[in-house]
C-alpha cells in the first residue's frame, strides 16, 4: 500500500472527489446521498468542508504533491466539547488496501491536539457496516456498545454501533 496522508481540501479538489462521492456503494452506509452534480459538490466543499475545522481529504503520496483525494476523514467537535465525531469515505478501488485504517490513525495522531478540549473520539458505524467496522477496530477503535434502532439513514430505521477512541489510548501503528 502507498503512504496515506492527509490535507486541507480546496475547491480544485470537486471533480476528483466526485468520482468516489458520487459513488451509491460508497454512499451506501452514510446519511448523505449521492452527489449527482459537480457544482453541487463544489457548493458543499466552499460552504461545509472549507469553514470546518477538522476535514482532511486522504491522499496517496505515491500521487505526488497535488495528489488527488481519494476520500475524505473528519473530527467533528460535538456540543459537548470533550467529544467529536469522526467519519471516513473512501474510493471503491481503494477498498480492502487499508487506506481507510491509515486515515483514521493519522487523524487521530493529529486531530486531538488540532481540536481544543477534545478528548472522546467516536465513530457510530451501521451495524450492517463490517468494513467500517473492521477498519475502526484495526485503527485502535474499541467498540463499546450497540445502539437500537437509534436512526434513520435512507429511509430505514438501523442499529448502530458506537466506537471511542480515547486521548489517553495507545496510537496504532
Amino acid at each position: 500500500m502507498e503512504t496515506v496522508t492527509l490535507r486541507r481540501f480546496d475547491l480544485a479538489d470537486a471533480d476528483a472527489m466526485m468520482a468516489w462521492a458520487s459513488d451509491p456503494e460508497v454512499t451506501a452506509f452514510m446519511t448523505w446521498e449521492p452527489y449527482e452534480s459537480v457544482d453541487s459538490l463544489r457548493a458543499f466543499i466552499r460552504d461545509t468542508v472549507l469553514p470546518h475545522p477538522w476535514f482532511r481529504a486522504i491522499c496517496l503520496a505515491g500521487d505526488g504533491a497535488g495528489a488527488s483525494p481519494v476520500g475524505a476523514v473528519s473530527v467533528t467537535p460535538t456540543a459537548d466539547r470533550c467529544r467529536a465525531e469522526v467519519a471516513v469515505a473512501v474510493a471503491r478501488a481503494h477498498w480492502g488496501n487499508g487506506v481507510a485504517t491509515a486515515a483514521l490513525r493519522r487523524a487521530l495522531a493529529t486531530a486531538f491536539a488540532d481540536l481544543d478540549g477534545v478528548e472522546r473520539v467516536e465513530a457510530l458505524v451501521d451495524v450492517d457496516n463490517a468494513a467500517s467496522r473492521r477498519e475502526l477496530e484495526k485503527a485502535g477503535f474499541q467498540q463499546e456498545a450497540v445502539l437500537r434502532s437509534y436512526c434513520v439513514v435512507k429511509g430505514r430505521l438501523r442499529d448502530m454501533v458506537i466506537y471511542s477512541f480515547i486521548s489517553t489510548d495507545p496510537l496504532v501503528e
